[in-house]
């Protein structure tokens, strides 16, 4: 039988086209880990959101998803949250600390920040002044993961079962992690991230079996991970172009490894 709001659906995965904000299709305190990578709000052209809010509506925006996602958390539970250091678009601003302080405000805890290399990242389109100390830009080519938590941070919910291998677990406990990122003609999304950084995450901080919620689910990358690594997958989207998009990537790349 069909549940209205619910656009796919199987043993493992879920897929919501509603809004986060308006959804009752997840229970309170039912989610292990929350992994998504939240618009940016530089101009990104999607189909259902409005990229261009002002940045103290973009960080109302925030704090009322955040809060959601808090209320979904076990009180076990983890926060993976992937945003810029800082923007230069429409003005210089520190997203990464304004976004982790918000968090604070809310409730969560702040366990660490990862500091996400990708390599590939060209965007200097402004120097500000060129080859003058009058006004020049200083922009860092990364992205940041900022792992959060509810309660506590043991984590003792779950199958206790873990399918991380020491070389892994070695590199990523190292809070540098050097990836490319996610070509958007293949996936056909503005704004991919590459199934590398939800896979990192979720094997790192959460056990086989667990749910993990990608509250902006776009093309689907954290629930063709949690497919293939043997977690319950819940991702949420306005957008049914994008529901589409992720329930092929998801019977197409979400074999399980």
């Amino acid at each position: 039988m069909e549940r209205p709001g619910i656009f796919f659906e199987d043993a493992r995965t879920c897929i919501i086209n509603e809004d986060i904000f308006t959804t009752d299709k997840i229970p309170e305190k039912s989610v292990d880990l929350v992994v998504t990578s939240p618009p940016y709000n530089v101009d990104i052209q999607y189909n259902s959101h409005d990229d261009q809010l002002s940045y103290a509506e973009y960080l109302d925006f925030s704090r009322r998803w955040m809060t959601r996602c808090f209320s979904w958390l076990k009180d076990d539970g983890r926060f993976c949250l992937n945003i810029p250091l800082d923007k230069n678009k429409g003005g210089q601003q520190s997203v990464g600390a304004d976004l982790t302080t918000i968090a604070k405000e809310i409730g969560y805890s702040y366990h660490s920040t990862i500091i996400w290399n990708e390599g590939t990242i060209s965007r200097r389109t402004a120097w500000g002044s060129w080859l003058s100390a009058s006004a020049p830009y200083v922009i860092a080519p990364v992205e940041l993961i900022v792992v959060l938590y509810k309660t506590s941070w043991k984590k003792t919910s779950g199958s206790r079962t873990s399918d991380i291998s020491r070389d892994d677990f070695m590199a990523w406990t190292n809070g540098l992690w050097t990836f490319p990122g996610e070509k958007k003609k293949r996936i056909g999304h503005p704004a991919p991230f590459p199934v590398e950084l939800p896979r990192r995450c979720i094997q790192l901080f959460s056990f086989v079996g667990d749910t993990v919620l990608d509250p902006f689910l776009g093309s689907g990358t954290t629930l063709v991970t949690t497919s293939r690594y043997n977690r319950h997958g819940i991702g949420v989207d306005v957008d049914p172009h994008y529901c589409e998009i992720a329930v092929r990537r998801i019977e197409e790349e979400g074999k399980a490894e």
